[in-house]
């Protein structure tokens, strides 16, 4: 287990003055077409908003305010105490020389798999992947790729050929969907004969792109069929098929299932002992480590007072660590999930700030500070912007401080990393004022396209796009911060995706307070229809943006390694976990937590 990041962090945070000396942390604690009443709640909103000559005493009132129901945080220090950190070093020898042994026997197993049938290779393959193996195999996966897209699969069966297109789009190979015309039937049905081959096509369909016409029908076929099947189904495939219409696998985050998927392998005809007990040494080593990294920020955002200092602010430091560990969870990435998570969590400051807090003039003052100290990195004056509500001015100053502690963990070859990432938090919080302005404008975009031009952007997903490669290793150049700079078109489909499912979840919440226009409001605006066209409407946009979203990971309009894609892939991936069926990063209570146990403790 590497812990270079670790313990550099860790000795960072402990050894920066008496802030970060204390290690306790404190008790935790868009509509059918516009109404003459949702402006009312606006002009109401801007009237309220006006500042007045008892301007401190009403900014502290503000404080407490808690106008979109924001749940405090369930784990409070937990993570700073939690004793599955006190492993015995003796334990944890043992597992890092036994997973070693496994390690060698498993490369054996996977060599030795070009002698078996197609089908068991793709299997093989699949499960160290679902198992969160893959890593530690990436040269002899590779290797057995090159060999299986050369494979000639004319008289392999649609569950075979389903899995073989899957595993292939996966890594980035654009084979053909011709090779499912051979089990199209004319009226559009496919020569499916199991549940199992309807779950495999459903899967692979899922990696289509614009124009894949027959996976487009194999999406609408399998969909219907599983959902027919399913009430008659039981035991892990059922429990397999009902997690792909939720989320398809291609969406789907390896970390948040690879626990459960250990039992589930456990219990199969197939399951190999030694990749069993691999996966689950492994997962405990990198359990051990993730508890380390939430002992880390949790220590860095107990420092930071956000519980009384902004009370407003959602409290999801354990919600944020989880989110980005899902971009990457592999041992050797510690410090890139460790800045992450600083970073989506500043973002959700800044967020709250602008809109649950602060008033159009205190915002666009703000955004003129942020601008000044982050983006040149000029000295932090505590005593500089008096012209600003005090939690305002402490949320400036505990960014700079944040900043200062990622650039202090970064070798002097890659400081040059800040820059881009000053930069990015610069253009969010430019387009979180313009949100501002259009909310108390009462302002809808007259089309999504135009709303899109903001509201992408205030996704936070470009600025998080960028943090993933400042933690990253030297895979990550100059030219790739240069790259990403330009809001590449997979970067755009990122940005994209996250608008749209934020959008269909958080619509009708958002009615209770007042709130910038949301992309559903824009599309009723735009053709005149009413809420429930808008929401269908919206969510095939969101299927359009995942499919040009694959074909910028099948064919990449850049050179930039494979590695750094598949980090953004992840990225996208995450969000439709913390969007299914709710908005589980804010409204946490439903589904986080069972997963916080399953991976942490």
């Amino acid at each position: 287990m590497q812990s270079g990041a670790i313990t550099t962090f860790s000795h960072g945070l402990r050894a920066r003055g008496n802030r970060s000396c204390r290690l306790l942390a404190r008790p935790a604690e868009r509509r059918p077409c516009l109404s003459t009443s949702w402006q009312r709640r606006h002009r109401a909103a801007l009237q309220c908003r006006q500042v007045s000559a008892e301007r401190q005493y009403e900014a502290d009132d503000r404080l407490n305010r808690n106008p979109y129901d924001f749940y405090a945080s369930v784990w409070g220090d937990f993570f700073l105490h939690h004793p599955g950190s006190a492993a015995s070093s003796q334990q944890q020898t043992w597992m890092t020389e036994r997973v070693e042994e496994l390690k060698k026997e498993v490369a054996k197993l996977i060599a030795v798999s070009a002698t078996c049938s197609l089908l068991e290779r793709l299997n093989l393959i699949c499960t160290l992947e679902r198992l969160c193996l893959d890593y530690l195999f990436e040269t002899e996966i590779d290797v057995a790729l090159v060999e299986i897209h050369s494979a000639n699969i004319n008289d392999y069966d649609l569950h075979t050929v389903a899995l073989w297109f899957y595993l292939l789009r996966k890594h980035g190979y654009k084979v053909s969907p011709d090779v499912f015309e051979k089990f199209l039937n004319n009226d559009g049905t496919f020569v499916a004969k199991t549940p199992r081959e309807l779950l495999s096509l459903y899967n692979a369909a899922h990696f289509s792109t614009r124009g894949e016409i027959i996976l487009g029908k194999a999406i609408c076929f399998t969909k219907r069929s599983l959902k027919l099947k399913l009430p008659y189904l039981v035991g892990s495939l059922a429990r397999e098929i009902q997690c792909a219409l939720e989320i398809p696998l291609p969406r789907r985050v390896a970390i948040y299932e690879a626990k459960i998927y250990i039992s589930t392998y456990e219990e199969e005809d197939t399951m190999n002992e030694m990749v069993l007990e691999l996966a689950k040494l492994n997962f405990n080593l990198m359990q051990l480590q993730y508890q380390q990294e939430l002992e880390i920020t949790t220590r860095w955002w107990t420092d930071l007072e956000i519980h009384s200092k902004l009370p407003f602010a959602r409290d999801r430091l354990v919600e944020c660590y989880l989110w980005m560990l899902g971009v990457y969870y592999e041992p050797s990435c510690s410090r890139g999930q460790i800045i992450l998570t600083f970073v989506i969590n500043i973002a959700t400051i800044l967020d709250d700030i602008y809109d649950s807090f602060g008033t159009p003039e205190e915002c666009e003052l703000f955004t003129q500070w942020i601008e000044r100290f982050v983006l040149l990195f000029s000295a932090w004056d505590p005593k500089a912007a008096h012209d600003l509500p005090e939690c305002m001015e402490y949320a400036i100053g505990r960014i700079m401080e944040t900043y200062q502690t990622i650039d202090n963990e970064l070798p002097q070859k890659d400081k040059y990393r800040m820059t881009y990432l000053r930069n990015f938090t610069v253009d969010l919080v430019k387009n979180y004022n313009k949100e501002v302005k259009m909310r108390e404008e009462s302002y809808v975009p007259k089309s999504i396209e135009e709303h899109l031009q903001i509201s992408a952007r205030t996704s936070a997903c470009h600025l998080l796009a960028c943090t993933s490669l400042v933690g990253m290793d030297d895979v990550a150049t100059k030219d790739s911060f240069d790259w990403v700079s330009t809001m590449p078109e997979i970067v755009q489909r990122l940005c994209i995706i996250i608008r749209l499912l934020d959008d269909i979840m958080t619509y009708e919440r958002e009615q209770m307070t007042p709130h910038v226009a949301s992309t559903m409001d824009s599309y009723m605006k735009q053709y005149n229809v009413p809420i429930q066209t808008a929401r269908e409407k919206i969510r095939e946009l969101k299927e359009e943006s995942w499919k040009d979203f694959n074909a910028q990971w099948l064919e990449p309009d850049n050179d930039q390694p494979r590695k750094l894609l598949k980090v953004i892939f992840n990225l996208t991936r995450t969000m439709e976990f913390m969007y299914n069926k709710d908005d589980n990063f804010t409204y946490c209570r439903n589904k986080c937590p069972s997963m916080i146990i399953s991976i942490f403790q």
